[in-house]
C-alpha cells in the first residue's frame, strides 16, 4: 500500500509505476483505492453488465498493471459539486442516498462493499497494489476512516509512506505522520520514500539513520524530481502551462473554470512535440491561441456563471467570430448551446454562449458509457480533418442536448457530424461533442496534427515502463521484492 504524508506527496504516480514494475515481474496485478474524491473519471466495467465510473487515477493504474479497468477497483468515487457536496459514485453507479446523507454517517454504511470489493480482488490477482488518500495521521477523521489504514489493517498491507521533499519538512512530515498512527498501523509502514528530490542524495546523510533511529523505519527510496513524466495529473491542472516540446505549431488554451472535469484527456497533447497547452482563467490566457476549448464541468451552469464573471465570455466569442477554432467538449459542449434547462435542480439553469444553436435538458438519469462513432461530412474550417475519422471514448452526462426548436424553424441548425454526439456551426469553426477521450484516440489525433514533429509522441506504455525503471533505479535492493515475499 501507498500513503502518503500529503496530498500531492506522490502516491498516485508510485502506486501506478508498482502496477507496471510488478506486471513486469509475470504477476498478475490490480490496483484499489477505497475511496478518490476527483472529477475525473472514466467509464469501466461496471456489475451485470452495466456500465460504472471510477476514478482515472485507478483507470491508469489498470492499464500500467495490464489488467482490465472495473468498478472493484475504486469502489467509492466522490465528483465534488459544491466546496461541501459530492455525488456520491458507489461501485460505479450514482447513489442518491449516500449523495444525500452527511459524510461521517456514510462510511459505516459503504465499508462492507469496500471490504469486499478489496477481498475479492485479492482473491482474483498475485499483487493488489493499494493507494491510499491525503494523509493517514489526519486524527479528527481517523474514527471515520475508510480509505487509509482501516484497509491497511483490513488487508494486512505493506505500507511505503512517500512524502514531497521539494516542499521541504519533510523528515518532519515522515516522523509526525509515523508518531500520530497508533502502534498496531506503524508496524504497517516497511519504508520511507522521498520523492521530487533535486540535488546529491548523498547530503541528505544522517537525517534518512536518524529518523530509522527514532522510528525503526528504513528510508528505502529517494526518487528524483520527475519533470514531464507523462502520466495525467489526478487533481488540478498542470504546472507547466505554457511549456511545449520542440518548434510551436498549435496553442490550445482549454479554459479551467472551477469545476473542470476529465481534464486527463489532455495529457496527450501535453506530451506532443510543437503544442503548447496553456490553462485559461481570464481573457490574457486565451490571446492568440490557436483554439479554444471548453472542457467537461460537473457544475454547468456554475461554470458558465464564472467564465462569464472572467470576461472570457467575450474573448470566446471575438475567437469564434475571427474565424478561431473553438471545441467544446460535454460540458463545454452544453456551454456552447443557446440554453441550459433544468427542471429538476441537477445542475442549474442559464443562457448559454450561443455558439450553436443547440439547447440542452438536464435528466436524473445520467449517460455513463463507453461510445464507437465516425464523424460525418463537416464544413471546411479547422475541424474539417476529422470527416470519415473513426473515433472512440466515452460518455459522462446529465444533460441531453438538441436542436434549438425556434431557431431550427428559422433555418439556423447546427450540422449534427455525429447524430446524438457532435454538432458543428455553419461557419465550421465551432465544434462541441460529448465523447470524451478524442485526443486519446490515434486516428484523430493523426487526422488533426499529422506526423508528430521531430520526435515520436510517448505512449502511454512507454511512460508506464519509465515509471517502472525509475522504482529499479532508485528503490533499495530487494525493497520492491521483500513487499510482496516478505
Amino acid at each position: 500500500m501507498v500513503l502518503g504524508t500529503t496530498s500531492g506527496a506522490g502516491k498516485s504516480w508510485l502506486t501506478t509505476a508498482l502496477c507496471r514494475y510488478y506486471a513486469r515481474q509475470g504477476l498478475q496485478v490490480a490496483p484499489f483505492k477505497a475511496q478518490n474524491m476527483s472529477n475525473n473519471a472514466r467509464v469501466v466495467e461496471g456489475i451485470d453488465g452495466a456500465w460504472g465510473e471510477i476514478g482515472s487515477a485507478q483507470y491508469f493504474q489498470a492499464l500500467a498493471a495490464r489488467a482490465r479497468p472495473e468498478v472493484r477497483m475504486n469502489p467509492l468515487l466522490l465528483k465534488p459539486e459544491a466546496d461541501t457536496h459530492s455525488q456520491v459514485v458507489l461501485m460505479g453507479q450514482v447513489s442518491a442516498e449516500l449523495t444525500a446523507m452527511p459524510w461521517r454517517g456514510r462510511s459505516e454504511k459503504v465499508w462492507p462493499q469496500i471490504a469486499a470489493a478489496l477481498d475479492a480482488l485479492r482473491a482474483d490477482n498475485d499483487v493488489v497494489v493499494i493507494e491510499g488518500a491525503g494523509s493517514p495521521a489526519e486524527i479528527n477523521l481517523h474514527a471515520s476512516d475508510i480509505v487509509n489504514m482501516r484497509v491497511a489493517r483490513h488487508a494486512q498491507a505493506r505500507c511505503l509512506l512517500v512524502t514531497d521533499i521539494d516542499r521541504g519538512g519533510a523528515f518532519a512530515h515522515l516522523y509526525g505522520t509515523w508518531a500520530l498512527l497508533p502502534e498496531d498501523e506503524r508496524a504497517l509502514i516497511h519504508g520511507f520514500v522521498l520523492n521530487k528530490f533535486r540535488g546529491d542524495a548523498s547530503l541528505l546523510a544522517p537525517a534518512p539513520q536518524m529518523l530509522q533511529q527514532l522510528t525503526g523505519v528504513p528510508t528505502v527510496a529517494t526518487i528524483p524530481m520527475q519533470w514531464r513524466h507523462g502520466l495525467p495529473e489526478e487533481d488540478g491542472v498542470f504546472d507547466d502551462r505554457t511549456q511545449a516540446a520542440g518548434a510551436v505549431h498549435t496553442t490550445i488554451a482549454v479554459i479551467a473554470y472551477p469545476r473542470i472535469s476529465n481534464l486527463d484527456e489532455f495529457q496527450p497533447l501535453k506530451n506532443m512535440q510543437g503544442v503548447r497547452l496553456r490553462w485559461a482563467r481570464s481573457p490574457a490566457d486565451v490571446a492568440g491561441a490557436d483554439w479554444i476549448v471548453l472542457p467537461g464541468s460537473k457544475a454547468t451552469a456554475a461554470d458558465l456563471a464564472w467564465l462569464r464573471a472572467q470576461g472570457l465570455d467575450s474573448a470566446i466569442a471575438a475567437h469564434a467570430a475571427r474565424g478561431g477554432a473553438v471545441l467544446g467538449i460535454c460540458g463545454g459542449l452544453q456551454m456552447l448551446g443557446e440554453a441550459l434547462i433544468d427542471p429538476e435542480g441537477i445542475d442549474g439553469n442559464g443562457p448559454g454562449l450561443g455558439l450553436l444553436p443547440l439547447v440542452t435538458l438536464f435528466e436524473p438519469a445520467k449517460t455513463v458509457r463507453h461510445t464507437e462513432a465516425r464523424f460525418g461530412q463537416l464544413s471546411a474550417g479547422p475541424w474539417a480533418q476529422l470527416a470519415g475519422v473513426p473515433v472512440a471514448g466515452y460518455e459522462i452526462h446529465h444533460g441531453q442536448t438538441a436542436q434549438h426548436p425556434a431557431m431550427a424553424a428559422q433555418g439556423d441548425v447546427a450540422r449534427a457530424v455525429i447524430p446524438g454526439l457532435a454538432w458543428q456551426n455553419r461557419a465550421g469553426n465551432v465544434l462541441g461533442l460529448y465523447l470524451h477521450g478524442l485526443f486519446e484516440d490515434a486516428a484523430a489525433l493523426q487526422a488533426l496534427f499529422g506526423t508528430p514533429g521531430d520526435a515520436p509522441v510517448r505512449t502511454l506504455d512507454a511512460v508506464f515502463d519509465g515509471l517502472a525503471d525509475a522504482l529499479q533505479a532508485h528503490f533499495a535492493p530487494g525493497v520492491l521484492q521483500s513487499l510482496i515475499h516478505p
